[in-house]
């Protein structure tokens, strides 16, 4: 099934771009998967005010609550420490 739209978020990492943390969905709507890849460049300059090593923009399908919810199921989890 094909997307309806798509949607831009902005995640928050640690070093290296790991464990990443959605800190914003952008409400512009775009058509194509294209269209929003193309605007990522300026979304991230225009949404950098976020207190975190690096800044990831990331295209994703669906609606933005979706969206943001979709990126925070995909965050690595820590790893248990065995005694």
């Amino acid at each position: 099934m094909d997307a309806a739209y798509f949607v831009i978020a902005i995640l928050g990492c640690a070093d290296g771009g790991s464990a990443c943390t959605p800190v914003a969905t952008l409400q512009t709507r775009y058509a194509t998967e294209a269209q929003c890849s193309a605007a990522t460049a300026a979304a991230l300059e225009k949404n950098s005010n976020f207190d975190f090593p690096t800044l990831l923009a990331r295209c994703s399908a669906g609606s933005a609550r979706s969206t943001a919810d979709a990126l925070s199921a995909e965050r690595p989890q820590p790893k248990s420490r065995r005694s």
